[in-house]
């Protein structure tokens, strides 16, 4: 059985390629002359979608997400778990246009960076952790009151869906000084696309988007607090609810993608 998932897996890593190089290549050429949510649409949204169903033919990968209402009508600073690849694409979807925290080396990348330069992310220097996150603070303000959603994978790396790892403090000292409140997205992606592994496993990702978190009166470090164990009870109920079976196995719900 898993030689015929790494059958599909390799079937979807190779149209994946076809469909970055064929369709960035067009839109970026369109792109530069578009306002910024056309523009957002054109290379990130269309080309996330096309790899999202892509994956669900190809290796019958689909998705679910609890809880949009909680979706502020504003821009905010959201805090998602980073398991694989997969919630880079679905996340164009739920939070549209946005800019994304990354390692400035992604922008070199052929094509995948030249797409990013155009969605305006906020590239910081990871060898420098000061200087990371005043530029966080600074360039996220501004992508805020542009009207983008800033995106943070608080963990700072992939993890497995098992693991559990502490919040770096970039997102809620950027909430703070921003006034925006924080949105918790939790998901058990890693269970099917795991994280430092080719091999892709079918089944129904769960999403949940919990109520979001004001600054209020509290610090950067009691936000991230709080947002970090708001985290950890949500995967710990999507892992309770997944039962302990092998990638595939966990109850599907929810209007499916």
């Amino acid at each position: 059985m898993k030689l015929w998932y790494g059958f599909r897996s390799l079937l979807f890593y190779l149209g994946y390629m076809v469909i970055t190089i064929g369709w960035f290549f067009p839109s970026l050429l369109l792109a530069w002359c578009l306002p910024m949510r056309a523009r957002f649409f054109l290379v990130a949204q269309c080309w996330s979608g096309l790899v999202l169903g892509w994956l669900r033919l190809t290796c019958g990968i689909r998705y679910v997400v609890e809880g949009q209402e909680h979706i502020p009508a504003e821009p905010c600073v959201v805090l998602c778990r980073h398991e694989s690849t997969l919630e880079i694409l679905f996340l164009q979807w739920l939070f549209a246009p946005q800019a994304t925290l990354l390692k400035r080396e992604l922008l070199k990348i052929p094509f995948f960076g030249w797409g990013l330069r155009l969605a305006r992310p906020i590239p910081i220097d990871r060898s420098d952790p000061r200087s990371a996150l005043r530029t966080l603070i600074r360039v996220g303000r501004q992508r805020l009151d542009e009207g983008l959603w800033v995106v943070l994978f608080p963990e700072g790396t992939r993890l497995r869906h098992t693991e559990r790892a502490r919040f770096q403090s970039g997102g809620a000292a950027l909430a703070e000084a921003s006034g925006r409140p924080l949105l918790v997205v939790s998901h058990d992606a890693g269970r099917y696309w795991p994280a430092r592994a080719l091999v892709k496993y079918p089944g129904t990702v769960r999403v949940r988007v919990t109520a979001p978190i004001y600054p209020q009166d509290d610090n950067s470090k009691s936000l991230n607090r709080k947002a970090m164990a708001r985290m950890q009870m949500e995967l710990d109920a999507l892992q309770c609810a997944a039962g302990n079976g092998q990638p595939g196995a966990p109850a599907d719900a929810g209007a499916q993608r």
